[in-house]
């Protein structure tokens, strides 16, 4: 019988659930559901159904639990950041969460920099500034008195609320409160004074624990629904990105990764938080990662610019768009990716075209041209932010990964290997569960330390290099765009 780990992979636009199983051949994968994430809108708010995402997840561990020659060791869930669940002091969840998209947070880091300097705040935390991190969801809740928050016993983030759905017990793991500005970078805890500043204590959250920690097994009634034993859940690297970035095949220290998908994450690992007044002014953020690492990274608008374009379109393929912008007039309009208006607009095809007439160029007239527009942005845009990694790198810099949905691009990561003039190694596109996997396979005693995993992820999984072409042409693209 085969022994697999069952990782729940949960993104802000679909969820699935993969069994991973070491063979002498490397790492096997197999995906079991996969499902979509849908945000709910009630009242201009808006809200992620928690009990839709278990229910699919139980769903899973049935439909695994069928497979008569399968046997689960272990389950680890990772989640997008920053969110979270209250729950009441009887141990119920009070009510769905908000999500990071709300925009009830729009003008929340100025209103809590009023009470606290924002250089106090980036001097404990190194998180970068952005309106939706946890810090802000919080102060804008307690600021409008918001009646859950008055009655939450706890705060569980995404992962860990999950985790405690399948278990009962509640634990707060590092990497994901990390993305909250909450966790102070130099003792890798939650920082006292940030919590007193928003009336709370560390008696709020659930026990703080580090990536491969155990946090109990599945509860007597989901072993009764599913036909599962005890089986172990673990606290993997609960952030996506963090289980992402550990999945990074690389066979040295000296890379940059890009974790591509509905954000793109362009980052370095490093021994020690890099909170300088040079990462504060570029809002580069120190998030935790595996190993006693950090993740020094930049947040950058990635694939959700199309995909919130494809809604419109009837879900045209993927392919079929980026067949119609590789014939598309090169660099004929650019934009700034992470220019505010793209954050939720109602329709983005018509914010993309607006920002593209306000700043005087062609206005997208086609399919094609709105999508050569963002993947010529995004591409240049990604080479702005990996020049200011290499300055801040204490290692040479001398290939950029490309991992997560993103890495399966030929297009974009072309344009990116052209735009940064240097070497891009695509793959897994299956990192945020791989990574997953090794977690629980460390904390299982099935593998040996994190190195020797990623040289098995390298040797077991295709990667594909891009070598950068057309230096001239993109040096002059890049000149346009830094004038945006």
């Amino acid at each position: 019988m085969k022994q697999s780990f069952f990782a729940v992979d949960l993104g802000a636009t679909s969820g699935r659930t993969i069994l991973g199983t070491f063979t002498s051949q490397g790492l096997e994968l197999s995906q079991v559901n996969r499902f979509p994430n849908h945000l709910i809108e009630v009242g201009g708010r808006f809200y992620w159904d928690i009990y839709e995402l278990y229910r699919h997840i139980v769903e899973g561990l049935k439909l695994a639990a069928r497979r008569e020659d399968t046997e689960i060791v272990s389950i680890g869930i990772d989640t997008w950041g920053v969110d979270f669940v209250f729950v009441g002091k009887d141990g119920q969840l009070l009510g769905q969460p908000r999500a990071y998209r709300d925009p009830h947070t729009v003008g929340a880091p100025e209103a809590f920099f009023a009470r606290v300097p924002a250089q106090q705040v980036y001097g404990w935390t190194g998180i970068q500034v952005m309106n939706f991190n946890s810090l802000f969801q919080l102060d804008t809740l307690r600021r409008g008195d918001d009646s859950l928050l008055e009655a939450a016993d706890k705060i569980l983030f995404m992962p860990d609320a999950l985790s405690y759905l399948l278990t009962g017990e509640m634990v707060t793991e590092y990497t994901i409160a990390t993305t909250a500005q909450l966790v102070n970078a130099a003792t890798r805890r939650l920082e006292p004074a940030l919590l007193a500043s928003l009336g709370l204590t560390e008696e709020n959250f659930g026990r703080f624990v580090q990536p491969g920690t155990g946090v109990g097994v599945l509860s007597k009634e989901l072993q009764a629904q599913t036909g599962l034993g005890a089986v172990p859940v673990i606290a993997v690297a609960g952030h996506d990105t963090a289980s992402a970035v550990a999945a990074v095949p690389a066979l040295d220290k000296n890379f940059a990764y890009l974790s591509s998908g509905t954000w793109s994450l362009m980052g370095i690992e490093t021994d020690a938080p890099v909170i300088t007044p040079e990462t504060e002014a570029l809002n580069f953020t120190n998030e935790g990662g595996i190993d006693g690492t950090i993740r020094l990274l930049k947040n950058i608008c990635g694939m959700w610019l199309l995909e919130r374009c494809r809604a419109d379109w009837e879900e045209t393929d993927y392919a079929a768009l980026i067949a119609e912008a590789g014939v598309a007039e090169p660099f004929r309009s650019l934009i700034n990716p992470d220019d505010a208006r793209f954050a939720n607009p109602p329709c983005m095809e018509e914010a993309i075209r607006n920002y593209c007439a306000a700043s005087g160029q062609p206005v997208p007239a086609t399919r094609g041209q709105v999508v050569r527009c963002i993947f010529e942005s995004l591409a240049l845009r990604y080479r702005q932010v990996f020049d200011n990694l290499r300055r801040l790198s204490p290692r040479p810099l001398q290939v950029l990964h490309v991992i997560g949905g993103g890495s399966r691009n030929d297009l974009l990561n072309q344009w990116t290997a052209n735009a940064l003039a240097l070497p891009v190694i695509a793959g897994p596109s299956e990192a945020t569960a791989i990574g997953n996997i090794m977690l629980q396979a460390l904390a299982a005693g099935a593998a040996t330390d994190v190195a020797s995993m990623r040289r098995l992820i390298h040797d077991s999984i295709p990667l594909k290099t891009y070598q950068p072409q057309e230096a001239t042409v993109w040096e002059e693209a890049y000149k346009r765009f830094e004038k945006l």
